[in-house]
């Protein structure tokens, strides 16, 4: 992968862990959520999940414990519900760099999206206490697609509607976790992996190109 981007390439963002440092807030407020939809039995390791987003965990642990199938009002109730527990915890604080990047790229014209496993209202709350610039035309999330390479398909396909074009030459991923390297993988797509949590493992698994901040991924592709 050549290190030169310019406006036509298209950077993914991954939200949670990526641009914001909300993971374990976020976690809480997903199980606690749950809680108060009557949930009683849920299975907090959401990591060994088969889709690691919102609807998925909602609808698998709602259809265990009630042994019917959720609805679309369960999933808005859900939302809502998230969003109250969210109030409980500290605002949302970026990643370092996340905002100056964000805001860098926008300057420069460089096209950009949002793909994440959150639901929309959740993900815009993180930016929005985070200070990071987001906006729903190039946000996809899970409330559209349990499976990562959906929402990922649907961010891309809404940045070429927001950029007035059919396509772009390069489309970058940036992500934290192993699922955002699997579903690059999977779809053909540039992968860029960012801190330092699952460093080891996203290395151990093919990730060609990984930064430990934000502030270096910046320098590799836009350096004078």
């Amino acid at each position: 992968m050549s290190h030169f981007a310019n406006t036509n390439t298209l950077f993914v963002f991954d939200i949670d862990g990526t641009l914001t440092d909300s993971v374990p807030m976020y976690l809480m407020a997903v199980t606690n959520a749950m809680y108060a939809l009557g949930i009683k039995e849920i299975d907090t390791d959401y990591n060994a999940y088969k889709h690691h987003s919102d609807s998925y965990a909602l609808r698998f642990n709602y259809e265990r414990n009630f042994e019917i199938p959720y609805t679309k009002e369960i999933l808005t109730l859900f939302e809502k519900a998230l969003i109250e527990e969210m109030k409980t915890f500290s605002p949302v604080t970026e990643i370092k760099g996340a905002g100056r990047f964000i805001d860098f790229l926008k300057t420069a014209k460089i096209p950009f999206c949002f793909a994440t496993g959150s639901l929309p209202k959740p993900a815009l709350l993180k930016m929005e206490q985070s200070g990071i610039w987001c906006d729903e035309a190039v946000l996809a999330t899970s409330k559209t697609h349990e499976a990562r390479t959906g929402f990922v398909a649907e961010a891309i396909e809404k940045a070429k509607k927001y950029y007035a074009t059919s396509g772009f030459s390069k489309i970058i991923s940036v992500g934290d976790g192993v699922w955002d390297l699997k579903t690059a993988k999977e779809m053909s797509l540039d992968f860029v992996g960012i801190g330092s949590k699952n460093k080891k493992e996203l290395i151990k698994l093919g990730a060609q190109h990984y930064f430990d901040s934000i502030e270096e991924l910046q320098s590799y592709f836009f350096s004078d």
